[in-house]
């Protein structure tokens, strides 16, 4: 028995030492159709198993779960079943070399410990020429402490101060997303250009408290009127030159305040939103599908079943939804999961008052100066359909300072791109188009 014992012991110290060899990070990329789609797993051990994550960082996604996780012999084996989705790889000389299937897809997949550096050349770097300060501020309506950072030019009085409003998700102050800070090089920039910027961290992101899930637009709203209402507490800060810089979902909520507060310099669209926001989504899922590669049928039939939802969503009160969506569903020949995936997504307090807003009202009542920037390679926010729509609504409503401009081959981060599709952001060195700063730091100038 004591020969069976030392057999045993031996057999689980050269499982452990297996298990220690395909431990830690692994990074790799899919090509898809000539893109590159990074990937990255995290292994480590959980008692005698493994458990992963996985990273797809062009697609803005980090720390995803991995249901299981094996390595017996040299193969190594990931699944996520509620993803359809499975990594199989040989460890050989310090690499991983296998198949990464999802779905019907089935692609090559090789991963080594060694993460590519990734070049961010406008990423500014420290010491900076102008001053910084660490600020927190209250959300006093809903007890929600933000903070922040203030940058201010040196030796100058009077200047613009610009207040910079993240896209939807959580975000940092940065607005950081694959590698890029595009938040941090726009502040750097106007501030070296002698406009103060107050950039700040989501609720429950980075070091500001507060929860973000099932936060909407108007509690957002509310974060940002309370960083108005902070700086006009600073004597250093003209009260009269406050902006408002919105991009993407912040394009919303710039309005929203600007449409009250008439003491406002003015505001700075960022691929804003103009229509309804299911018509902004269905051009969406139309755009990105269809970039994608998906055939024009099965696009046309996603746009129709959606179509059909969100007019539910917007016409049927929110207590009816459920009885509402599951006959609609049933029309469609839908299963029951697939009803019940539908109505699990409007029952998520962000998306159901996203997607039922229409930002026409608050535009119609803004009267002090807009600038409205997209990009005519904008996947997510459609240059032509909202852009039009802001100038519509704003001319409806009176207001006659107004610059609107649709910037050719920026994406919706306006980086200079090539398809403008999401997966393309993280393989882009560009951070945001020199032209796009230059032509926001002018406008403030002109009309501050």
């Amino acid at each position: 028995m004591k020969y069976l014992s030392f057999i045993l012991i031996s057999f689980m110290v050269s499982i452990t030492m297996q298990a220690q060899e395909v431990t830690g990070d692994w990074y790799g990329a899919l090509d898809i159709q000539g893109q590159k789609l990074r990937i990255a797993f995290h292994i480590e051990n959980e008692g005698d198993d493994l458990k992963s994550t996985m990273d797809s960082p062009d697609q803005g996604a980090n720390g995803i779960p991995m249901a299981n996780t094996s390595f017996h012999s040299d193969t190594l084996t990931i699944s996520a079943p509620n993803m359809m989705m499975t990594y199989t790889a040989v460890l050989k000389a310090g690499e991983l070399t296998g198949k990464f299937q999802q779905g019907g897809m089935s692609l090559p997949l090789q991963l080594s410990s060694t993460e590519k550096k990734i070049n961010r050349p406008q990423t500014p770097k420290k010491p900076y020429p102008y001053l910084e300060e660490e600020v927190t501020f209250e959300n006093v309506n809903d007890t929600v402490t933000l903070a922040g950072t203030l940058t201010k030019p040196k030796d100058l009085k009077n200047f613009p101060t610009v207040i910079l409003i993240t896209g939807s998700g959580p975000q940092n102050r940065n607005e950081e997303l694959m590698g890029h800070q595009p938040f941090l090089v726009l502040s750097d920039y106007l501030t070296r250009n002698g406009i103060a910027v107050l950039r700040y961290d989501d609720r429950g992101v980075g070091e500001s408290t507060g929860k973000f899930q099932n936060s909407t637009i108007f509690d957002f709203t509310e974060d940002a009127k309370a960083a108005v209402t902070y700086l006009r507490s600073r004597k250093d800060i003209d009260p009269k030159k406050i902006v408002l810089l919105g991009h993407s979902e912040g394009g919303l909520v710039a309005p929203l305040i600007a449409s009250k507060d008439k003491k406002l310099g003015g505001i700075v669209l960022l691929a804003g939103p103009g229509v309804r926001l299911d018509k902004l989504l269905l051009q969406q899922q139309k755009d990105v599908y269809g970039g994608s590669g998906m055939p024009k049928a099965a696009v046309d039939s996603i746009i129709d079943v959606n179509e059909g939802f969100y007019d539910i969503l917007n016409r049927v009160d929110r207590k009816d939804l459920s009885k509402e969506f599951t006959t609609y569903g049933n029309k469609k020949s839908m299963s029951t999961l697939e009803i019940n995936k539908q109505i699990q997504q409007v029952s998520d307090n962000w998306f159901y008052s996203f997607i039922t807003y229409d930002p026409t009202a608050a535009l119609q009542q803004v009267s002090c100066p807009v600038l409205a920037l997209n990009g005519s390679k904008d996947v997510q926010v459609n240059a032509a359909q909202n852009l039009n729509a802001i100038q519509v609504n704003l001319a409806q409503g009176g207001n006659k300072n107004v610059t609107v401009k649709n910037l050719e081959g920026l994406n919706h981060l306006f980086q200079n791109a090539t398809t403008g599709m999401p997966n393309e952001y993280g393989q882009i060195e560009e951070t945001i188009s020199p032209k796009v700063l230059e032509i926001v730091k002018e406008w403030i100038n002109t009309n501050l």
